[in-house]
């Protein structure tokens, strides 16, 4: 039995292994053929001489200076609109009973039974009824609440005992004063592991900018970078990849630097 066990522990670290070679197959291609000619493309050579000259042609040949920026206000913006937002909703549906409060929870947990993409079109309507076509607000509008964030952090207000808010009101706090100082603070690891997901899933969003915007002014990374990799552009390998790992690379370091956070956020926050 104990045999078995042993070989049924390396037969599980073997898969394991193999599924995360296979994942790092197409990230390893991409670092090979971004930092190297067209020539070395698909033929590895530990001496094949590297170059940037990738990364110098994909910056000139596309304003990627314009993408990060609009990315980058797109993605601050939504997550100071998730965390204001949803913060003062979950706060009212955790502590501040109303009348219809359990109803108006039930639509809103209703909410992550529907796909984004199912409301692309109403969305549409939207965005072009308040005249923001074309506009970074266009593109943020539709992600401002969160109804993931909104219940996330409800469950995690509810944990918090009532005999900390009862002791910051006796210190003079109002219901702002309680939320600020009391809930936020305790729920910081929540705030982290949500913001990682959102600023991730939003940096990467591609179906609803490409819809929504036309021009270079409002372009995020994602819509840029399939612009700029489409057929008419001319199709090398060596440069699209390197625009890839520059849209990528933020990402990538920041996951590097906060793995630790986000690990331990995740844990401390209780999401299953």
């Amino acid at each position: 039995m104990k045999a078995l066990a042993t070989l049924g522990r390396g037969v599980e670290q073997g898969a394991a292994w193999l599924l995360g070679l296979l994942w790092l197959l197409p990230l390893v291609f991409a670092v090979w053929t971004a930092f190297h000619s067209p020539a070395y493309m698909a033929h590895f050579s530990l001496t094949a001489p590297l170059t940037l000259e990738n990364f110098k042609n994909a910056w000139q040949a596309a304003p990627f200076a314009r993408y990060f920026l609009n990315t980058t206000l797109l993605v601050i913006g939504i997550l100071i609109a998730q965390f204001t937002l949803c913060t003062l909703a979950a706060f009212a549906f955790a502590r501040l009973p109303f009348i219809g409060s359990q109803v108006l929870f039930a639509l809103v947990l209703m909410q992550l039974m529907v796909a984004p993409d199912i409301l692309l079109l109403e969305n549409y309507r939207a965005i072009k009824m308040l005249g923001l076509m074309d506009t970074l607000p266009g593109i943020a509008l539709p992600y401002l609440a969160s109804a993931f964030g909104i219940f996330l952090l409800r469950q995690t207000f509810l944990t918090i005992p009532k005999d900390l808010e009862e002791a910051a009101r006796m210190e003079g706090c109002g219901p702002l004063g309680v939320l600020w100082r009391v809930y936020v603070p305790i729920a910081r690891p929540v705030y982290v592991a949500y913001g990682l997901v959102s600023v991730s899933w939003h940096w990467n969003n591609f179906l609803w900018p490409l819809i929504i915007t036309n021009s270079v002014e409002t372009r995020p990374l994602t819509v840029g970078l399939a612009v700029f990799a489409s057929s008419d552009q001319g199709i090398d390998w060596s440069v699209i990849t390197a625009a890839t790992l520059m849209t990528s690379a933020p990402l990538l370091i920041g996951f590097l630097l906060f793995q630790r956070q986000f690990v331990q956020s995740f844990v401390r926050a209780g999401i299953r």
